[in-house]
């Protein structure tokens, strides 16, 4: 197909199986076959794959898919259902196997799948997993030009065709996911321009579907918690990625990052993750050969450099290989210890690992190292070394010319040290013989040797480095380019040899990948276990309830100088939305904080700091704790928060957890009381977990008898006899804050003028006299008291039917439960017959004041301060 410069095409052939070929845009082709023993037909082939997104079989679903080209594996994906005119973006922060994107596109099963046309040529390992899985997935491969692969093009067609109603919460979620929107572009544009199909304007059904098995934390989330970066220094640890990685490999940081920015879903693999820690954080011995193990290279980026071949060969790539193969060797014999380390474990997960580190799978490829490289060479940090090993590395006899130029390498070195002793003797100075990789072999001189006498002039390239001379001279030189030359040769003859080595090598790759994962992960187990056996954490529980004994801020109690207060959280069904309240300052924010970044450590498989932690499986984790404005994207604070939380009430569900600090904050009192008592309204309908921090009392006393809302309040002692001392306790308790003003409290800590202060009293003051005057209990808040308590009822015996309480105990329980049940009920009552008299009386007091008082004064008060006074005192005065 050619429309437009459009170049893209897939056929297949029936030969022993199936056949891919795919057409560049020069006209060349590369053709691949999969093994398979029987053949099928060709691209009209009935489809027996299943789709999630339509629920129906035999449906033309495009998937373009895109990857970054780091170490650490980011894979970008977009699914296009032409049926049913369905979008799905995700984007993974995958592993060196790339499981969790094979599983995306087994659950999809698309019927094409296209890739950028140069990963194909050579193979990228994700070009080369997918092509290996092609009959799983049931799919066939396209390859497309990288100029269809454009983040504006896709966030163009996002603004074009998705619903007018989700554009705005579309780009919210997909955030700086650049890949998938690059691979959204590219289906996109195959469509277009390879099929021939369009979509009307805001026709197509787009969202963003995090990795199967994981939790989604979008990036305003990621952000506000600070679970990678910290917001006022990006370089600090006080981050919870800086507090758990405690990690000894740059493949177990990069399986950390992953598991914080995706935390896992499935109960039986953090249960194992679980049982692992908890052996390692008891077995010293074990825990101590673990760490004290030498693995601190980077062997997914070895193993990638392994897998890639250069379109020319060069020196510079030869040298480089052979410093792959010297560090593969290097980690391959340490991967012994360690499965040594781990004998007799008992949890499943230690026990997987150490069969992946079992000798079966790393032997092999040990033995065909050692049958080329020397058996003593090692990786060296220095340049010097380095090099050494490079020339020494290859066993003698694998090519005939290597002998004889390691010879003339060993001679040309000797005569480099031989002439610089002689040059020491002739010269009266202390010559120190130094090497980097741009100079080479240098002389290094005291510069105190020479405070009274001049350098020889035999001396060049000279400069100053601190306390030191560095030089040259053109005898040196000389002797620097015959060693560079020998190396090179040396190199050269090597090179055979080591390429060979490294073909082989490939056919162990699968192997070498489970390995460095299973490497990895126990990395990561072991930092938690670093973490926790310096902290007091405890094993959490998963379950249906959110429980949490004596829990502390992960960050802030690892970090901060002085003992951080604990707190207790306990949330239900019943109890789902919580409404926190109290003073500035008092903690409200960093005790919301604190119950998200638990819940993380939990879902990634870590203990948490607490006395006893018990959490539900969530699915999504927002938060909206920003109060900045975003220059950026030219919106306000207001604006800013409206928009995150619109993005949260599209996607939040009973399986959520939201953290809501002071909503509503960036506009008018009114308007923002109005925001956030509708928003906490649809936010209890979810019946996710929601903890909302707020100063407005009023969102506590509207939605204090819903079923499922509950009132806290952080503690703070403000003693009458000193008005200008405030003590923040940072106690939870339940119940909506029960200081007064304490807004102005704090203003007098700080303090303000007293003439405002005491004007600003009086005006509260007589604020709340007209507050207190319209009060009065209606009958609906009594009726929905009523259906509260009934509700709690309902949950307290459901889990006592699950709970281990034998007769006689449940018995008793039952019975106080019976009769707290019934006082709670007869208070209700009372307080309905009381609310009733009292209605009663104020009318009578109403009518009373009407006849007796002049009908044309309303309440007012003066809020603002007379210029002269009515009394010509200058005073403010307060009027009914």
């Amino acid at each position: 197909m050619h429309t437009q410069g459009y170049v893209a095409s897939a056929s297949t052939t029936r030969s022993q199986g199936y056949s891919y070929s795919y057409s560049y845009l020069d006209g060349t082709t590369t053709t691949s076959q999969p093994r398979r023993s029987d053949g099928r037909a060709g691209t009209a082939r009935p489809r027996t794959g299943y789709s999630t997104i339509g629920g129906a079989e035999n449906q033309r679903v495009i998937c373009a898919l895109s990857e970054s080209r780091g170490v650490s594996p980011t894979v970008g994906l977009a699914f296009v259902n032409l049926d049913t005119a369905e979008a799905s973006l995700s984007q993974i922060c995958d592993t060196q196997t790339y499981v969790r994107t094979l599983n995306k596109l087994i659950v999809y099963s698309p019927s094409e799948i296209l890739i950028i046309s140069t990963a194909a040529q050579p193979k990228s390992k994700l070009f080369s997993i997918v092509e290996e899985n092609l009959l799983e997935t049931n799919s066939f491969l396209t390859l497309l030009d990288r100029r269809y692969w454009a983040e504006s093009t896709g966030f163009d067609y996002i603004q074009q065709l998705a619903f007018q109603e989700d554009v705005e919460a579309v780009k919210n979620a997909i955030g700086k996911n650049y890949f998938a929107v690059c691979s959204f572009a590219a289906a996109l544009k195959h469509i277009e321009l390879g099929l021939n199909m369009t979509f009307p304007k805001n026709a197509l059904r787009i969202k963003y579907e995090p990795a199967e098995g994981t939790m989604m934390i979008d990036v305003s989330t990621i952000r506000s918690l600070e679970l990678i970066q910290n917001l006022e220094d990006p370089k600090s640890k006080y981050c919870l990625f800086g507090l758990l990685n405690e990690t000894q490999t740059p493949m177990g940081a990069r399986m950390l990052r992953s598991n914080i920015l995706q935390p896992l879903t499935d109960q039986g693999t953090l249960t194992r993750r679980y049982d692992a820690l908890e052996e390692l954080t008891t077995k010293e011995e074990m825990f101590y050969s673990i760490r004290q193990g030498k693995l601190f290279l980077d062997m997914d980026k070895i193993l990638s450099a392994l897998i890639v071949i250069p379109s020319k060969e060069t020196i510079q790539h030869a040298e480089q290989s052979i410093n792959n193969i010297i560090m593969l060797k290097q980690f391959a014999n340490s991967i012994d210890p360690i499965y040594i380390a781990l004998a007799g474990v008992s949890s499943q997960l230690l026990k997987d690992i150490r069969s992946y580190c079992s000798p079966v799978y790393i032997n092999p490829v040990i033995e065909l190292i050692n049958s080329v490289i020397n058996e003593d060479a090692t990786f060296a940090n220095q340049p010097l070394e380095l090099r050494n090993q490079r020339t020494y590395a290859v066993k003698s006899g694998l090519h005939g010319l290597l002998d004889v130029a390691r010879t003339i390498f060993k001679e040309s070195t000797d005569d480099a040290y031989q002439y610089v002793e002689n040059l020491q003797e002739n010269e009266n100075l202390n010559l120190e013989l130094k090497y980097d990789n741009a100079r080479q072999f240098y002389i290094r001189i005291p510069a105190q040797d020479l405070e009274e006498r001049n350098l020889p002039s035999i001396f060049t390239n000279v400069f100053r480095k601190k306390n030191k001379i560095e030089c040259q001279t053109l005898d040196l030189i000389k002797c620097n380019q015959k060693i560079f030359d020998s190396h090179q040769e040396v190199v050269s003859c090597s090179n055979q040899a080591v390429q060979q080595l490294t073909e082989d090598v490939r056919g162990h790759i699968s192997n070498l990948s489970k390995i460095c994962e299973s490497i990895a992960l126990l990395d990561m187990l072991s930092s938690f276990a670093q973490l926790v056996t310096c902290q007091d954490y405890v094993k959490p529980r998963l379950g249906d309830t959110l429980a949490i004994k004596s829990g502390r801020h992960p960050i802030r109690d690892k970090f901060q100088k002085e003992r951080f207060i604990p707190n207790d959280v306990y949330a239900t069904q019943q109890t789902r939305f919580q409404i926190i309240t109290g003073c500035n300052m008092s903690g409200k924010s960093t005790y919301i904080r604190s119950i998200a970044l638990l819940s993380v450590m939990v879902q990634i498989g870590c203990f948490v700091p607490a006395e006893f932690a018990a959490f539900p499986v969530l699915y999504q984790l927002f938060a909206r704790v920003s109060a900045d404005d975003s220059i950026e994207a030219n919106v306000s604070t207001f604006a800013s928060e409206m928009r995150e939380t619109a993005f949260i009430l599209r996607n939040i569900d009973h399986r959520s957890m939201a953290i809501i600090d002071e909503l509503g904050r960036g506009t008018s009192p009114r308007d923002g009381l109005a925001i956030a008592i509708a928003i906490s309204e649809a936010l209890v309908d979810s019946h996710a977990l929601v903890w909302f921090a707020t100063h407005f009392h009023e969102v506590s006393s509207i939605l204090s008898e819903r079923p499922g809302v509950v009132s806290m309040h952080l503690e703070v002692e403000m003693p009458t006899a000193d008005r200008h001392k405030m003590t923040m306790l940072y106690r939870i308790a339940p119940g909506p804050t029960t200081a007064s003003h304490y807004g102005l409290a704090l203003a007098r800590v700080m303090p303000l003028p007293g003439i405002v202060l005491e004007h600003a009293e009086r005006v509260a003051s007589h604020l709340d006299d007209m507050a207190r005057r319209r009060s009065m209990t209606s009958a609906a808040v009594l009726t929905q008291r009523r259906r509260k308590l009934v509700l709690s009822l309902k949950e307290q015996l459901s889990q006592a039917r699950e709970s281990n309480m034998r007769d006689e105990v449940l018995s008793r329980w039952l019975k106080q439960l019976q009769i707290e049940f019934v006082r709670r009920m007869q208070a209700l009552e009372d307080e309905v017959a009381e609310a009733a008299a009292g209605a009663a009386q104020r009318s009578e007091s109403n009518d009373h004041e009407i006849d007796g008082s002049d009908k044309g004064e309303n309440d007012s008060v003066d809020l603002l301060p007379c210029s002269g006074g009515r009394n010509g005192t200058g005073s403010r005065t307060i009027s009914a």
